[in-house]
């Protein structure tokens, strides 16, 4: 019995002296899981964040997406209007050419540039009206001056070249005469 009581003596020895451990080794342990929680707690406010910049990049890329679409679609045929542009200017160069017997090739180029025009215009090509207009440097390109004394100063006497706008954009500038009084 005596044994008995001895060892418990020895177990109770042994739990005094283990209870501040173990309080010690739960205080470490709420310690490293308080520590680990702050970082799972950051870690996870960063990945919201990241996400939160991926989907605002995702957006941006699908408005510029559609932004880009859209100008396509408005401005489709751009080139292909460019290379036509020359090709109406020869048309109507020929049809100011004053030949005797040419009448016939002639209403069959006016009825042909006739039709290229009225497409054009269907499509959203206008010609930019210049004459007898005070001169824009945005619209037109000066290639010659003059002076003339009945008409302002800066107002374009003659179009030596036709100038197109596509929808609101400009196709080609109008090469203009412009007046230049020296008052």
């Amino acid at each position: 019995m005596e044994e008995k009581k001895e060892k418990l003596q020895n177990e109770n020895e042994e739990q005094k002296q283990t209870e501040p451990e173990i309080k010690e080794n739960k205080k470490e342990k709420k310690k490293k899981c308080t520590a680990e929680k702050d970082a799972l707690i950051k870690a996870n406010l960063e990945l919201k964040e990241k996400v939160l910049r991926i989907t605002a990049e995702m957006q941006n890329m699908k408005k510029r997406y559609d932004l880009d679409l859209a100008n396509f679609y408005k401005y489709e045929g751009f080139n292909l209007i460019s290379e036509l542009l020359p090709i109406i200017d020869n048309f109507e160069r020929a049809m100011n050419i004053k030949i005797e017997g040419a009448e016939k090739y002639l209403s069959g180029f006016k009825m042909i540039y006739t039709n290229l025009i009225d497409i054009l215009k269907s499509k959203g090509i206008t010609e930019i009206e210049v004459l007898n207009k005070p001169f824009d440097p945005n619209i037109m390109h000066a290639v010659m001056t003059e002076e003339n004394k009945e008409k302002e100063n800066n107002i374009v006497l003659e179009c030596m070249q036709k100038g197109y706008m596509y929808n609101d954009k400009l196709i080609r500038p109008a090469m203009v005469k412009v007046n230049e009084r020296n008052d």
